[in-house]
C-alpha cells in the first residue's frame, strides 16, 4: 500500500506540475518519477491527461456554490488523481481512493484542504 501512496503522491507532483508550468511534458515527468513507482504513478498521470476533461467536467457537477475555476490548484490536483482513480480504475475500491485524496491534501497543503477534497468526493460515493 506504501507503494501505492508513494506512487499518487508522485503524480500529485507530476500534475501539479503540468497545471502550473504548461512547458512540461509527460516525457519529462516520466524521468523524474522514482524506478520503484514509476508504473503507476504513470498509469495515473497518463490516465488524468487523457481523461481530464471528463474528470474536470464530473468534479465540476459535483460542486455546490462552487466554481471549477475558483479551486486551488492543489485542490484540483488532487481531486483528478481521486477523480481519475474513481472512474477509471476498478481495482480501487473507492473509499480507498477518497481516504487516499484526504492524505494527500492534507500532506500538500492543510487539515482543512480535506475536508473540503472530502466533501466533492463524497458526493461520488452516492451514486
Amino acid at each position: 500500500m506504501k507503494e501505492r501512496r508513494h506512487a499518487r503522491e508522485k503524480a500529485f507532483q507530476g500534475l501539479y506540475q503540468i497545471d502550473i508550468n504548461k512547458d512540461v511534458t509527460l516525457e519529462n515527468l516520466y524521468e523524474a518519477i522514482d524506478e520503484d513507482v514509476d508504473e503507476y504513478a504513470k498509469k495515473i498521470i497518463k490516465g488524468v491527461v487523457e481523461h481530464r476533461v471528463e474528470i474536470d467536467q464530473a468534479i465540476d457537477d459535483k460542486l455546490e456554490k462552487w466554481s471549477f475555476s475558483r479551486i486551488a490548484t492543489v485542490e484540483k490536483t488532487v481531486l483528478r488523481i481521486a477523480v481519475y482513480e474513481l472512474m477509471f480504475e476498478d481495482e480501487v475500491p473507492n473509499k480507498v481512493a477518497v481516504n487516499e485524496a484526504v492524505e494527500l491534501a492534507k500532506r500538500f497543503n492543510e487539515d482543512q484542504s480535506g475536508k473540503f477534497i472530502n466533501g466533492v468526493l463524497s458526493k461520488f460515493m452516492k451514486e
